[in-house]
């Protein structure tokens, strides 16, 4: 099955016109348009290089996906950014229904809300989809915004020393095991650039009684850190205080603006095809949904008797 870039050189979307030797892109639906225009986007085909395993032919920008655990279809994601204190929206954007893509959408919003609008959150409340050490790292780093996001950490063992075991001197950049070995860097970045390795030295394992805990299959531990991690321990200290359960609760806030766009306002099912098409569906809905937000902040007027 070819792929998103694939498909744009095929013969499938591409007609040529044999007098004048160009593209007859006038011969193409509109939503194939839309979906050559979009390959390179953050929200689309650049969203992840990961070849999807089906691509429609009427509308190759949605995304084949099973995440309700039921029957794959064809979906767009929809994305808002809410200010917590009204639970208004104030943005919104359509991505591919895929992780990377929702997380590009993250970062667009926050930009174009604070470009427009000239609001920049103090804090950003999310789902574990959006906790990949480079959006945390964006967030902290560049922005300056408290990520209330919970942290995945696969390096935990059950049985074995897990990373939480050994800990981290900053100043000096080693990790100190458990028997008070240091592990330095080797300087190897791995994962694409994004983790760097910590390694113990053979002649310190060897003899280590905790050697069959730590490390038994290897000649001497490795400890994977990720290039964000500060940002990541950010993250974490921030999940151990008072404001990240009030978070945890606001949560609910976002959540049922989505139960309403699906039981309320019926948006489960798209009308129009395409990237555009899905914004503005998306879009039609999010005004919806704040108009009837305002409907209630009005206040009644007031009967007087006669």
């Amino acid at each position: 099955m070819m792929g998103p870039r694939q498909v744009d050189q095929a013969a499938l979307f591409y007609e040529f016109s044999l007098e004048r030797h160009v593209p007859a892109t006038h011969l193409l639906r509109r939503s194939v348009r839309e979906y050559l225009d979009t390959l390179d986007e953050a929200a689309w085909g650049a969203a992840s290089d990961t070849v999807p395993k089906f691509i429609s032919k009427s509308d190759p920008a949605a995304q084949w996906t099973g995440a309700h655990k039921g029957h794959a279809f064809f979906a767009y994601a929809n994305n808002y950014l809410i200010d917590f204190k009204a639970a208004i929206i104030v943005d919104v954007e359509a991505t591919r229904a895929i992780r990377q893509a929702k997380v590009g959408a993250a970062r667009t919003m926050i930009e174009r809300t604070e470009e427009r609008l000239e609001l920049c959150p103090e804090r950003v409340v999310a789902d574990s989809a959006y906790r990949t050490a480079e959006m945390l790292g964006w967030l902290v780093d560049e922005r300056s915004i408290e990520p209330h996001i919970p942290v995945f950490d696969k390096s935990a063992r059950t049985t074995a020393l897990s990373r939480e075991d050994f800990a981290y001197d900053q100043q000096s950049d080693v990790y100190i095991c458990p028997a008070g070995t240091v592990l330095a860097s080797t300087g190897t970045l791995v994962n694409d650039g994004a983790t760097l390795l910590y390694q113990a030295s053979k002649h310190d394992c060897d003899p280590c009684e905790l050697k069959p805990r730590c490390c038994p299959k290897t000649p001497s531990r490795r400890v994977p850190r990720s290039i964000h991690e500060k940002t990541r321990d950010v993250a974490r200290e921030i999940a151990q205080t008072d404001a990240y359960v009030r978070s945890r609760r606001d949560r609910k806030k976002i959540e049922m603006l989505f139960a309403h766009l699906k039981r309320i306002l019926r948006l489960d099912r798209l009308r129009l095809r395409g990237p555009s098409g899905a914004r503005d569906e998306f879009l039609l809905a999010a005004t919806a949904q704040n108009l009837r937000k305002l409907a209630k902040l009005i206040p009644l007027p007031t009967l007087q008797s006669a």
